[in-house]
């Protein structure tokens, strides 16, 4: 079954794209899977792996829901996959070495969404500070199966790392995430934002609506098309056309300052950065300080307000 997969990537992938037999291969040598490709192998670890499943316990905007409806960290991941995934297959790219990077891209993520991750940041700044995509990568080498990791391909850790809007993925699949990374969290948080009240659909600013459609269905087709009739895989370049481009950024910019950094949302986030705070002196006394931030940041937020409340609330108002 792996060498129909390798002669199937040969036939039908672009020239251009990630062959799994051209894989920088993995950190500790492995015989290879009688069935899967390496990819296929990675995706199947990190689907396996406790911090994928921890995912469906993380905020991703909203802090702590009482609505089942918002987002998760973890159908947040899902929903990048899904775009990651049909974007791969349209321009003939990867899809294996696509999707292991979209679950993945994650790992690392604290509780409290990115509330936990400023939290963290501030008490790492001497040593270096605390971004979510370290720690994915952290998570997949040295965290998982008891400290012995995942032991994923290159490609896979480099998508991990470099999926943030500062990286550099240094193939077109990783490239690929980066993009759907962004598709999916402006689209779904206004979605979820609007089910808040934070948000109304004829808030959203008129430019972008009128290059990339009023719902959410039709946004994310637009900008998917877009980046499907304008990436240039030979000059390896994923894009958008220029007014997709200015509608796509123009939207973000708009969410960052009436959803993201709203006061209503923002009443929350310092008691969330108190609990990180109050978490890390606590475990940072018996533990390094490493191991205490890769403790905490992998929780879930009920987890480590669980934790919060046996420290701070006496047992009889527990």
């Amino acid at each position: 079954m792996r060498e129909i997969a390798l002669h199937n990537e040969k036939l039908l992938l672009s020239p251009y794209a990630c062959f799994s037999e051209k894989s920088a291969g993995r950190e500790k040598p492995e015989p290879p899977c009688p069935l899967r490709t390496d990819f296929q192998r990675d995706r199947d670890r990190i689907i396996h792996c406790n911090s994928f499943r921890r995912l469906k316990h993380k905020t991703q905007v909203f802090l702590m829901p009482r609505s089942e409806h918002y987002r998760t960290r973890l159908t947040h991941t899902l929903e990048v996959s899904q775009i990651a995934r049909t974007i791969a297959r349209c321009l003939r790219l990867n899809e294996d070495l696509t999707e292991a990077i979209a679950l993945g891209h994650d790992l690392g993520h604290t509780p409290f969404g990115h509330d936990g991750e400023r939290a963290l940041d501030a008490i790492c700044r001497d040593d270096g500070g605390f971004r979510h995509n370290a720690q994915s990568l952290r998570v997949v080498e040295a965290i998982e199966k008891g400290g012995r990791g995942l032991n994923l391909t290159a490609e896979v850790r480099d998508g991990i790392l470099n999926h943030g809007s500062d990286g550099s993925p240094r193939t077109l699949e990783g490239r690929v995430v980066q993009f759907s990374d962004k598709i999916a969290y402006i689209n779904h948080d206004i979605e979820d934002a609007i089910r808040a009240g934070i948000l109304s659909e004829n808030e959203l600013p008129p430019f972008p609506v009128k290059v990339l459609g009023g719902s959410k269905t039709a946004r994310i087709t637009a900008l998917i098309n877009s980046l499907l009739a304008n990436s240039d895989l030979e000059a390896g370049e994923i894009k958008y056309d220029s007014q997709t481009k200015k509608a796509h950024d123009e939207l973000r910019t708009f969410m960052f300052s009436e959803v993201y950094h709203k006061q209503e949302i923002n009443t929350e986030k310092d008691k969330a950065a108190f609990v990180i705070e109050v978490l890390f002196r606590h475990y940072a006394a018996g533990m390094t300080q490493r191991e205490a931030v890769d403790f905490i940041s992998g929780m879930t937020d009920s987890y480590a307000i669980e934790r919060f409340k046996e420290l701070c609330v006496p047992k009889a108002f527990l």
